[in-house]
């Protein structure tokens, strides 16, 4: 963002924002008049709502997950009474992680992962542990061999969470199948007992309305069983609209009450206006419909994006389709990406900037740290802007290339 500021011909393929031309500006204004004619509506949405969030939003969120999970019988998982409304979903896991860890703690995440969220664990003095990835989420064997080496060495009753973006993962635009998420928790609950308290799954949902293609994906939330272990980390911020902050939690007690204090502390609660406009947006139709578009918008950047990275990328890197989200992950090999590689000196100077790939691993002692790989981010750049930014980058790298070509 610094770079962006002080480059204006910078451009960015770095940063995680939304397309700023699919925001939905006469959307939210018609809303907006809506609520506010009324004195009676409109008074009430410009005073303080409830720390636990506007109980409309929270019914209608709780409608909404069950529709798109297609969960049939009992929906208790997805209660509104098990929610909290927070200023987008970052707030949830920094309050999540507050509640559940003291320093010198371990929390087990993807390898790689969010890399704010590794920063939320570093504020807190929280070890973070990788378990690596595989096409369809997270090695099951390599967690059970987390999970046994932290047994053995005494480490296990320290670990208190397991962290997955589930959705179009940040960075790799990976999703992790529903199989895999039940069998996670599976593992987490049999180690629980060694651990001498329970060990949670942190589902971080942010990215997984931003499908554009593949079958639906349940979340945790449908487990059989998994109720009192799965925490639902989920936001409308992505997509919706990044300056509307409102992002949703639900939880099982006892995290729910701690997490429900925390956040008395933090604001009193989200801003009630905002709660107000998202309710309306969804009971209208408006988020439905938005969605849909923004959809389209983001299969198309992406195309975009496929064939610039195909066009100039030197042979030897490689990069999957995404089916969603906002991001290629990109491994080019023999090729340093680093913060201090020459590689990234050079895009900058070219007037490109991408996400070194190293941001995105956990200070891990048990494995040394990928230096060949790198986000690239088709969100918030125009579709030329796309095709220019990847042909800097791509010469850039082409320059850098063991055999400089």
């Amino acid at each position: 963002m610094q770079a962006a500021l002080s480059k204006p011909k910078l451009i960015s393929l770095a940063a995680g924002f939304t397309d700023n031309d699919s925001l939905p500006l006469a959307e939210i204004r018609e809303s907006l008049a809506e609520i506010l004619s009324s004195s009676r509506r409109g008074r009430a949405a410009l005073q303080y709502g409830s720390t636990q969030g506007d109980p409309v939003l929270r019914e209608w969120t709780s409608k909404h997950l069950v529709g798109i999970d297609g969960v049939s019988g009992s929906a208790a998982a997805y209660s509104p009474e098990r929610m909290i409304i927070t200023n987008g979903s970052q707030q949830m896991l920094y309050m999540i992680t507050e509640a559940l860890c003291d320093p010198g703690d371990v929390v087990l995440v993807e390898d790689p992962t969010y890399f704010v969220y590794l920063g939320i664990l570093q504020s807190h003095g929280i070890q973070a542990r990788g378990v690596s990835l595989g096409r369809d989420g997270i090695d099951l064997q390599k967690l059970e061999a987390v999970l046994e080496s932290l047994k053995s060495s005494g480490e296990l009753r320290r670990v208190k969470a397991l962290y997955l973006v589930t959705y179009f993962q940040n960075p790799t635009g990976t999703t992790t199948t529903f199989e895999k998420k039940a069998a996670a928790l599976k593992l987490l609950k049999r180690y629980e007992r060694a651990a001498g308290h329970p060990i949670y799954l942190l589902e971080d949902a942010a990215y997984r309305e931003l499908c554009f293609k593949g079958e639906n994906v349940k979340t945790a939330l449908a487990i059989p069983g998994g109720t009192d272990r799965v925490i639902y980390a989920g936001t409308y911020s992505k997509p919706y609209s990044t300056g509307a902050r409102v992002g949703f939690g639900i939880l099982p007690e006892p995290v729910f009450t701690a997490v429900l204090r925390i956040k008395g502390n933090h604001d009193f609660g989200t801003s009630n206006l905002l709660q107000q406009l998202l309710a309306h947006a969804l009971k209208s139709g408006r988020y439905d419909q938005h969605l849909r578009e923004l959809r389209q918008r983001y299969a198309r950047k992406a195309a975009v994006m496929s064939a610039a990275l195909r066009k100039h990328f030197p042979a030897g890197v490689e990069w999957a389709e995404p089916a969603g989200g906002l991001y290629f992950w990109a491994k080019a090999n023999g090729i340093k990406t680093g913060r201090r590689s020459k590689l990234f000196a050079n895009a900058l100077a070219n007037d490109v900037v991408y996400v070194p790939g190293e941001l995105c691993y956990a200070n891990d002692p048990t494995r040394p740290v990928p230096n060949s790989e790198m986000r690239i981010s088709f969100g918030n750049a125009s579709e030329a802007d796309i095709r220019r930014g990847i042909e800097r980058l791509g010469k850039a790298m082409r320059k850098n290339s063991p055999g400089g070509k």
